[in-house]
């Protein structure tokens, strides 16, 4: 029960913030969506790799140690890809609007407070290292799903090492790594910058909220139960084959059981990959999180 409570704590704020851009979408009417794509450009050109890099770059971060757990993270959002490919065909989905939300699951905005809840401080480092193998997948193999079958850009395959997040999280880890130091304020700065895309991805996320049409309601639920289940199966397999400390499994567990991200939402709107849908899987999933968060959790912990 008192599981159940601090992880109802961390939900109703996601809904709550997801609530006011719906209410803000409203009132102000279609006006609005000019207005949230620059805040969306903002986001993932800026804040969002803010919030990697502070992440890596954190003292607390030790990527030898998580190393096993990295490679889970990065299992986990292959396998859960792969399972899910057949399903959007068997449902008659585009791969490239089911698959990629897959693949990404809320470990940033949900996923590092829950560690930090279940396992306390010290678990954050194990679920920073999770949301670097996410990222590392979603932003090579995810990306890559969502560009197929588009116009050729002329670009190279290694473009995408580029983009704002991958290149945040290739410096992210170097300075782990090389343990090199940043001036605390100036950490503090970046840390606040990468924090605030948080509500803000949350926020465009209610506005889009009022361009779902009911049609897009089914492949939310199937959505919703497809990646924590897709990634739980997954986590069993690991969990046989890699050894890991007890609370790097809890970790495991916590992360595979795991909604999809916002993060999701936005890149389907950048791409204009039938956002309305994917914004539906992002809402029902994190709905569901009240049910599959304590299964992983109970798993991990077990």
């Amino acid at each position: 029960m008192e599981i159940f409570e601090r992880i109802l704590g961390i939900i109703l704020p996601v809904f709550f913030s997801i609530g006011i851009g719906c209410v803000y979408g409203r009132l102000r009417g279609p006006a609005v969506k000019s207005d949230m794509t620059a805040v969306n450009r903002v986001s993932m050109d800026v804040l969002c790799p803010l919030l990697v890099f502070t992440a890596l770059a954190a003292k607390e971060f030790d990527l030898v140690h998580n190393a096993t757990l990295i490679l889970a993270g990065v299992l986990i959002s292959l396998g859960s890809g792969l399972l899910a490919w057949p399903v959007a065909r068997l449902f008659g989905y585009d791969p490239r609007s089911f698959v990629p939300p897959m693949m990404y699951n809320n470990c940033g905005n949900m996923g590092l407070p829950l560690a930090v809840l279940a396992f306390g401080a010290a678990g954050l480092s194990a679920a920073v290292a999770l949301f670097m193998a996410c990222n590392l997948i979603y932003f090579t193999v995810g990306v890559k799903i969502l560009e197929s079958g588009r116009a050729k850009s002329g670009e190279s395959h290694w473009a995408f090492l580029k983009g704002p997040m991958m290149l945040s999280m290739i410096v992210g880890v170097i300075f782990s790594a090389a343990h090199i130091p940043i001036p605390a304020p100036l950490f503090q700065g970046l840390k606040m910058l990468g924090e605030a895309c948080i509500p803000l991805m949350l926020f465009a996320l209610g506005v889009r909220m009022l361009d779902i049409t009911f049609k897009s309601w089914h492949i939310g639920l199937v959505g919703a139960v497809v990646c924590p289940l897709a990634g739980l199966t997954i986590a069993l397999g690991l969990d046989q084959i890699l050894t890991m400390e007890p609370a790097q499994r809890g970790q495991m567990y916590l992360f595979a059981a795991l909604p999809p991200a916002v993060f999701c939402f936005m890149m389907a709107e950048k791409y204009r990959q039938e956002p309305d849908k994917v914004a539906s899987i992002v809402l029902l999933g994190n709905l569901a999180a009240l049910a599959f968060v304590p299964l992983g959790l109970w798993l991990g912990l077990h």
